[in-house]
């Protein structure tokens, strides 16, 4: 389905059109519900977040002041109630070391990935995705799937835009060299 953009819906729910709000959450349910799932790890505790922040927006529509995209005032209202709910369960998240990682060039990624055929490239990384931290998923999530740029990145999560740069240069390294790893031992 072809959606308007979101301040379209945003106005005529503030009309009086409250059916509007449907298209919204139909518009946004599926990444809401990825972040609170990659954050929490649990379905259930996932859609019961996704749910509890659609109404909480629903509730607080007329105080979103456009000053940024509705979609990150959604996606950061998320990520607050999703990280709440972990510090309730008393999870913990791994920390960040602040040394900087080399860039790999993309001839070095394309030489090894042109041995594999595109099925099994797949495979391989969803299987390298797999072992990421439910942080590292939402961040590739808000940035690949959701395109969302590192400023929102930044405001969705409270991270600096450094932060958030350093973050996926990291995650993409990681993926890099797990994919390496296992691309060796099919190779070998």
């Amino acid at each position: 389905m072809k959606y308007q953009e979101d301040n379209y819906y945003i106005d005529r729910v503030l009309q009086g059109d409250v059916s509007s709000y449907a298209s919204l959450v139909a518009k946004h349910k599926n990444l809401v519900f990825s972040i609170a799932l990659k954050i929490l790890n649990n379905r259930e505790d996932a859609e019961e977040v996704a749910q509890d922040c659609f109404v909480k927006v629903y509730q607080s529509l007329k105080t979103f002041e456009r000053k940024s995209k509705f979609s990150t005032w959604l996606y950061r209202i998320v990520y607050n109630a999703a990280i709440s709910k972990t510090r309730k369960k008393k999870l913990e998240f791994v920390p960040m070391d602040n040394y900087v990682i080399q860039n790999y060039t993309e001839d070095q990624v394309s030489l090894i990935t042109d041995e594999i055929d595109p099925e099994e490239q797949k495979a391989m990384v969803e299987r390298a995705m797999e072992k990421l931290t439910g942080d590292e998923n939402l961040l590739l999530t808000l940035f690949y799937k959701g395109d969302n740029s590192i400023e929102e990145i930044s405001k969705i999560t409270g991270l600096s835009m450094s932060n958030v740069k350093v973050r996926l240069h990291r995650i993409r390294k990681k993926l890099y060299d797990d994919l390496t790893m296992m691309i060796r031992q099919q190779v070998n």
